[in-house]
């Protein structure tokens, strides 16, 4: 959804996804990779409601829904775009919800023009540097700033002696993109440049007959989705979307989302119990780990990172980054109290708050580009704590040569992992392109404690902080992160300070510790290993006041160094001095909601944007649906969960000329992180790849794109190296020695890269080895037998998998031919009790530009029967097939 649903309109499901009226699961195999969560699907479907499966394979899935619609691989946006496209021809859109809380008929300037009038592309497209300038998509009447983080890093093109200028569109950082001032709109929608007849010109060309010919879904089962979900939605029922990886690892994986969300806010499905749109997470606290955050380019709480420029001071990027209205515009209050959080009495009004001990980005460091500087030498040292990129990252090969580029390596993780062992056991050591005594790399490995052996939180993928305590010690020398972190971050300390007391550290050196020696870093510890107390660190991420009073709200905090927060939308999870996340109330005693069962951020909402489940004026769309409203004689938000709104502002509010921030919302500007309050079916800014979905084909496809001249996304990032050639696509030379289609799963027996099951004997013993699925008509055209292998090829490498023949992956009729598909589990690597090849090697580092994540859902491939070969001979064989695909380094670069 990229940033015009900037906190996903994800609900909680375990509460409220038994609500909704229709259920689309699509990108995901939820009852096998989510089986807990998928109970709740199963109460729904119990009280009514009807399930779609929309997935290239039959699965568990597919076998408890109502309908199966088999699709092929990376076209899920000529999918959802077709419905789009049936619900404006058959006006089956809520028009009262799209008003009032879309951005539809807002007015976009005259210089705008579409994919529809430029055969794929849109204006502003650089075609040499391969990204847009999105001055030409802003609105009509208003300024439109890039998304917070990409405005930052256009710093010199937009402070101008203090006056702003256009940004670009590249989301680095949350918050939206920033509007000048009110932009023109028409509430009767007939404008021909208001977005609701943009809309419609983009999608028209989205027919059933285009949808059947490029994903291979029959016209009647694409109708019977389309009317299911648009009988299922509006004032009296609303539907759900449920995603995973298959929708995020893709060259377009950003606008596969996006297209959900335009489809969910023209029905009217979000904010809405029993609606939204549902990120399912691989793992307990994936979410958790992009809030607080692992990303390289935000801050805690989706604050960008600042970028590297000379004379920025706190003023300037708070003016930058900022919002005029809505919640962002509260921005220096929230980053002022993490940098006070983080340096405590060091942080003070006369410094900025140590604003300037803040790294900067020189550009972007994602885990891919990260191999590119380890290779070029310019990354010597590298931690890896919960990851295995040897076998979890594309092209792994390629993850391997740089980390032997490397001076050191510390591991931390269960069990001695792929990335741990590559240099003495990896597949280069056995094919010859790597010898151990050649290797320099000092690798350190440390073994893990198990979330048994520690207290802290889970955050999930309905954004639920739950606490979980620790069972038992950790085992020989097993060690928590938590304890890892602080003891390191102490010892660091502890040497630098006395290499500043005896005078061995120069003095500019002892000035560039100043960041690291003022941290507060003073965490009570316990027992026998000196475990930090991890409440003591979810008191700080909470926050507290002057008097070091815990803070209950993120209304709280303040921008003049009197507040302390580790992560504003954490605020309130130790409200009281109370662990809220370690709540346990029963259903029983509480409402359907179980707002006192763990702890919900921001504030304990369980629905996002929930303002959105009333009418303009307050009440609810209907008493079937109910779920906050306006109470005239209390004068406020009242219902089932906490208004995500200020409680007491009225539905019939205008703010004053001149308000700023949450105070310049209207009364019915429900959706409060968004610069004009409303959710966004077309995006001015914000998005590196177009303000509305199109569809591209994969970066590799046996297909061409039906619905425009423009193959590809053209500004799909390609990190270009020897070792990670690109395939040819339809139309160009030796497409054809790729001809099938490959995508990658999980399985409920083994998790993510294998570090954590496939050492676990029952787990082996229910799926020992690593195998592909085929259909009996693939087997037959190319010789494989049941349970026999097979070797499948790309341009990357060539590994081998057990042959499972099944009707589980049918054929498709696709353009006029008959496609077959491929499907492999990618949790196998050459270590533990269950081995085999790492599935990841055969995938290229083609990304999508917002994300910077990988398409590893949809590749094309070749099979064969047989094993694959051993030693040199494996790389001569993917030679061979570069050579006959004529694949040089240039192949799949084009535009």
């Amino acid at each position: 959804m990229g940033t015009s649903f900037g906190r996903g309109g994800a609900t909680t499901f375990q509460q409220d996804l038994a609500n909704s009226d229709c259920i689309v699961i699509q990108g995901s195999n939820m009852a096998e990779c989510h089986p807990v969560g998928f109970q709740w699907v199963m109460e729904a479907k119990a009280r009514g409601a009807k399930v779609i499966h929309v997935d290239p394979r039959f699965t568990r899935t597919s076998a408890l829904a109502d309908i199966h619609v088999p699709l092929r691989a990376g076209s899920d946006i000529a999918f959802l775009g077709g419905i789009i496209n049936y619900v404006l021809e058959h006006e089956k859109y809520f028009r009262e919800y799209m008003l009032a809380y879309t951005n539809a008929a807002t007015i976009v300037n005259e210089r705008f023009a579409g994919a529809d009038e430029l055969d794929g592309v849109f204006s502003g497209l650089d075609r040499e540097r391969r990204s847009y300038d999105v001055s030409t998509w802003q609105y009509e009447g208003a300024e439109v700033q890039a998304a917070s983080g990409k405005r930052d890093q256009l710093w010199a093109e937009r402070t101008r002696h203090g006056v702003r200028q256009s940004g670009r569109g590249e989301a680095h950082g949350s918050g939206g993109a920033e509007i000048g001032t009110e932009p023109r709109t028409d509430e009767t929608l007939e404008h021909p440049r208001c977005v609701f007849q943009i809309l419609k010109r983009h999608f028209a060309r989205y027919t059933p007959e285009r949808v059947e010919e490029i994903c291979g879904v029959p016209r009647e089962k694409f109708l019977q989705v389309c009317e299911l979900l648009t009988e299922n939605s509006g004032r009296e029922r609303t539907s759900a979307f449920a995603y995973a990886v298959g929708w995020t690892q893709h060259t377009v994986g950003v606008q596969y989302i996006r297209t959900a969300g335009i489809l969910q806010a023209l029905l009217g499905n979000i904010g809405r119990p029993g609606g939204g749109i549902l990120a399912l997470r691989g793992h307990a606290s994936i979410q958790g780990s992009t809030d607080i955050p692992t990303l390289f380019n935000l801050l805690p709480g989706y604050i960008p990172m600042p970028h590297a420029h000379t004379n920025e001071d706190l003023a300037t990027f708070v003016e930058a980054e900022s919002a005029q209205k809505g919640y962002w515009g509260n921005m220096k209050s929230y980053l002022v109290s993490l940098l006070k959080a983080w340096w405590g009495p060091a942080a003070t009004p006369d410094n900025e708050f140590r604003f300037d001990y803040l790294p900067r980005l020189t550009g972007s460091h994602s885990t891919y580009e990260t191999v590119l500087e380890q290779l070029d030498g310019t990354c010597n040292g590298y931690f890896l704590m919960g990851e295995n990129p040897a076998v979890g990252s594309a092209n792994a090969k390629m993850q391997r040569l740089g980390m032997a580029a490397l001076d050191w390596l510390v591991v931390r993780d269960f069990s001695l992992i792929e990335s741990a062992t590559w240099w003495q056991d990896g597949p280069e050591i056995e094919t010859g392109e790597l010898r151990t005594e050649d290797i320099a790399t000092e690798v350190f490995f440390l073994p893990a404690a198990a979330h048994t052996e520690k207290d802290g939180s889970f955050t999930n993928t309905q954004r639920l902080l739950q606490w979980h305590h620790q069972a038992v010690e950790p085992e020989g020398d097993a060690r928590s992160d938590l304890w890892f972190i602080y003891h390191l971050g102490r010892r660091i300390r502890e040497k630098l300070a006395a290499a500043a007391r005896d005078g061995t550290r120069k003095e500019a050196d002892a000035e560039r510790d100043r960041p690291v020696l003022d941290l507060t870093w003073d965490y009570p510890t316990k027992g026998r290993h000196a475990e930090p107390e991890a409440e003591a660190v979810l008191a700080e991420i909470n926050g507290w006041n002057a008097d070091a009073e815990p803070l209950s709200t993120y209304e709280q905090l303040k921008d003049d160094g009197s507040t302390a927060c580790g992560c504003w939308i954490y605020c309130g999870v130790y409200a009281e001095g109370v662990n809220q996340a370690a709540r346990r109330k029963p259903g029983t005693e509480q409402n359907w909601v179980a707002s006192e069962w763990a702890w919900a951020w921001p504030l304990n909402r369980r629905i996002l944007y929930n303002r959105a489940s009333a009418d303009p004026d307050g009440k609810p769309w209907s008493e079937r649906k109910a779920y906050v409203w306006w109470d005239a004689e209390q004068e406020k938000w009242t219902g089932h969960d906490i208004p995500d709104f200020k409680a007491t502002k009225a539905p019939d509010f205008e703010p004053e000329e001149g308000a700023k921030g949450p105070d310049a919302l209207r009364g019915t500007d429900a959706f409060i992180m968004q610069a004009d309050g409303k959710a966004w079916l077309y995006v001015p800014a914000g998005l590196t790849d177009g303000p509305l979905p199109t569809h591209y084909e994969p970066h590799e496809s046996p297909f061409a794109n039906l619905l425009y001249g423009q193959q590809r996304n053209p500004v799909r990032q390609l990190l270009r190296h020897e070792n990670n050639r690109f395939q040819p696509s339809d139309g160009q030379p030796g497409a054809d020695v790729f001809p099938y289609v490959l995508t990658t799963y999980r399985l409920t027996e083994h998790h993510t890269a294998g570090g954590m099951s496939r050492w676990q004997p029952y787990l082996a013993e229910l799926q020992p080895e690593l195998f592909c699925e085929i259909s009996p008509e693939l087997a037959t055209e190319r010789g494989l037998e049941h349970l026999g292998w097979a070797t499948i090829v790309t341009a990357r490498t060539a590994i081998e998998a057990r042959v499972l023949v099944t009707d589980r992956v049918s054929p498709l009729r696709v353009q006029g031919r008959t496609l077959h598909q491929v499907g492999v589990p990618y949790h196998w690597g050459p270590n533990g009790l269950s081995t085999g090849d790492a599935v990841n090697e055969l995938a290229s580092m083609a990304l999508d530009p917002n994300t910077h994540i990988q398409e590893v859902k949809a590749l094309t491939c070749d099979i064969r029967p047989g094993r694959r070969p051993r030693g040199p001979e494996r790389v001569e064989l993917v030679e061979r097939y570069q050579r006959e695909a004529g694949i040089t380094d240039e192949t799949g670069t084009e535009v």
